[in-house]
């Protein structure tokens, strides 16, 4: 079955398709005039959607209410494009734009990727996968409003007083009241971000460990922070992340097969845009 992955495949697939949406589109143009048609395979589609609707085939009855509604969507179908009801209208060009990208989506989930594909997609991708760094670490906050000239020896003075206390430091009666705890465990590089802001993220990253450090500044004011533990970005292995890359594999893929369709169908126009006379003006000089 490798050549099913082969890109010439896909390219006759897509003329198939391509084939396909024009043949629909213009099926009533080759119908004889004046006559509809309600086709066996057509009786067999109205009884399974009632069926899957309703779980139960209909009635002789409701049956021939489907066929009725059917003919009559048909003569109204027909009648509308020939009055050319459907030029101009948004809706029916987005819906019927959706329906040529349905048969797009079909060809780009056909066939499921390989590991190896996976494998690759990983290493291409690695900002949608990489999991951030961790930081585990506690804050003693100081307002520099409160403190004013004496902000930095103030601060300075705390960190004596932590040094010599080492381990059984009490930090609860140090620094100023702040609405946010003191201590975090494994907080997020961007929740570390949305919380402090960047500036206090920036600074951390690149804090040793174990030991308190300042002043290091946030959007509330001044910080002393001891980063207690830090766990590096890393990339995952694929089997831990092997829905969500099978996920964006598939939306990657259906991307570039909606792309090579719009080449294919593209390629058969020639495409002339008209500007305003303003803007050609514009363009002249």
């Amino acid at each position: 079955m490798k050549f099913i992955r082969e890109p010439l495949f896909h390219f006759l697939l897509l003329g198939a398709a391509i084939f396909a949406v024009y043949g629909l589109a213009t099926r009533h143009k080759t119908d004889k005039p004046g006559e509809i048609v309600v086709t066996q395979g057509t009786l067999e589609n109205l009884v399974t959607g009632f069926t899957r609707t309703w779980q139960r085939p209909p009635t002789e009855e409701e049956l021939q209410g489907l066929v009725r509604d059917y003919i009559r969507e048909e003569a109204a179908y027909r009648e509308a494009l020939a009055l050319g009801l459907d030029r101009d209208d948004m809706i029916v060009r987005r819906r019927l734009r959706q329906k040529l990208e349905f048969l797009s989506d079909e060809l780009a989930t056909r066939t499921e990727p390989s590991d190896a594909e996976l494998q690759s997609f990983l290493q291409i991708h690695t900002g949608l996968f990489q999991s951030e760094p961790l930081f585990s670490f506690r804050q003693i906050y100081f307002n520099p409003q409160l403190h004013g000239g004496n902000l930095h020896g103030d601060m300075s003075r705390a960190v004596e007083d932590l040094e010599r206390a080492g381990s059984r430091a009490n930090t609860a009666d140090l620094g100023d009241s702040f609405l946010l705890e003191r201590s975090f465990e494994k907080l997020s590089l961007s929740d570390v971000k949305k919380t402090f802001g960047e500036q206090f993220a920036s600074a951390i990253a690149g804090l040793p460990l174990g030991a308190w450090q300042g002043p290091i500044e946030s959007g509330y004011g001044t910080h002393l922070v001891f980063v207690a533990r830090r766990s590096e970005a890393r990339l995952p292995a694929l089997d831990e992340v092997r829905d969500q890359l099978r996920r964006e594999w598939f939306d990657a893929k259906r991307k570039e097969t909606t792309d090579k369709f719009y080449q294919a169908i593209l390629s058969r126009y020639k495409v002339k845009i008209e500007l305003p006379e303003e803007k050609k003006v514009a363009q002249v000089h």
